[in-house]
């Protein structure tokens, strides 16, 4: 329920809402799935030992809600619960369908490999890393993928493009389910979902939609349930006009924002430099043997020193500096607060750097020479004549 927060006044509901269900899914775990004695919480990755708790928790939930449902009600059908239960799950598919395609819009969900993607050995990388990297290479496929998507979300919101809509989620959906499952791109379980929920929406329109392309029979139009008043049916154009306002203008209108005052951070330099001389009392594994200096204030060191963020064997920071007195603080992520540590430095040209300073009580100096690196992808090749392979 944390999409509620983009809701004014509605936030607030959905953080009790996430206290209460954490709190039944962990009693649920601890005295009856028993699952994982020890449950990950939520972080960055969406397969966490507590999203398969939640997982089962909900299905046997539904599973009895259901049978107690159908013992004690007695309708015959279920016309009108299943319209709306088709209403919520379309908006629900377009909510998500219009947000990745927003962010892929503005090239914000994969990036281009920085420098220390680049010169890091291709075996180094995990699997989710080596695609998101292949789709951040290219910007254009990247567009193209959240077009698509972005197209998807808006023609689920009307009635009259919905089974479109669901069609073309559904293809989308497939295509990103099976990324995270053969890549291991920790969204498996959401990413299942969305493309579930996308097939969901078109079992209504199954046997219409198998005569039109597999029996090539005539469809007849589908008989649409109307709301019964004038006023539900302003009700409805309401909540519409706020969802299209709170999913589609407000974001599109923030990332617009965003990209066109995205200045980069002030930085030292950028490139990448060989460490001329290391003096200290560090051990070998702990010394640096090449720093990066990416093009935002950020960058990676080829050490395996546990005080930076280790990542495919080098180990990432982030850093302010200050022109006035010449120093450089070394953060392992930007939003902290307080520095590892800070350094003097000197540059007496662009392609030398000279660290002075304490790391962990040790004083070190460091030497940087600029490398003359150059990645041929870099290059962003593309020829429509190939006279070899390249």
């Amino acid at each position: 329920m944390t999409w509620l927060g983009n809701v004014p006044l509605f936030g607030q509901i959905g953080e009790y809402y996430d206290i209460a269900e954490t709190w039944l899914v962990n009693m649920a775990n601890e005295y009856i799935l028993q699952i994982h004695s020890e449950r990950m919480p939520p972080n960055g990755s969406g397969d966490t030992s507590y999203h398969y708790a939640h997982l089962r928790f909900l299905l046997i939930t539904a599973t009895v809600g259901t049978l107690i449902w159908t013992i004690a009600d007695k309708r015959k059908n279920y016309n009108t619960a299943y319209y709306w239960l088709l209403v919520i799950i379309r908006y629900y598919v377009a909510m998500h369908a219009l947000f990745y395609g927003i962010i892929k819009l503005f090239g914000q969900q994969m990036i281009f490999p920085p420098l220390s993607a680049l010169a890091t050995p291709l075996g180094d990388f995990l699997p989710m890393r080596l695609s998101w990297y292949f789709i951040g290479y290219s910007g254009p496929y990247q567009f193209f993928s959240g077009a698509v998507e972005f197209i998807a979300g808006l023609l689920l919101l009307y009635r009259r493009t919905s089974t479109l809509g669901a069609f073309v989620a559904a293809s989308i959906f497939l295509n990103v389910m099976m990324l995270n499952l053969c890549y291991d791109i920790p969204v498996k379980l959401f990413s299942i979902h969305l493309f579930l929920l996308s097939n969901f929406l078109l079992l209504g329109d199954a046997q219409r939609l198998l005569n039109f392309f597999v029996f090539n029979k005539a469809v007849q139009p589908v008989q649409r349930i109307g709301l019964p008043t004038k006023q539900m049916r302003l009700a409805q154009i309401g909540l519409k006009i706020v969802f299209i306002g709170l999913f589609l203008i407000k974001p599109l209108y923030e990332f617009a924002i965003a990209f066109d005052q995205g200045a980069s951070p002030p930085k030292l330099t950028t490139g990448i430099f060989s460490v001329d001389q290391f003096k200290g009392n560090a051990a070998d594994s702990l010394r640096w043997k090449d720093v990066i200096f990416e093009a935002n204030s950020s960058g990676s060191i080829q050490t395996a020193d546990t005080l930076f963020r280790q990542r495919y064997r080098r180990g990432y920071f982030s850093y302010t500096f200050d022109t006035l007195k010449h120093t450089i603080a070394f953060k392992k992520f930007a939003s902290d607060t307080s520095a590892l540590f800070t350094m003097n430095y000197v540059m007496p040209d662009t392609n030398h750097i000279a660290l002075r300073g304490k790391i962990r009580d040790d004083s070190v100096l460091v030497t940087l020479k600029r490398q003359k690196r150059h990645f041929q992808l870099t290059e962003r090749q593309f020829h429509w004549v190939s006279e070899a392979n390249r």
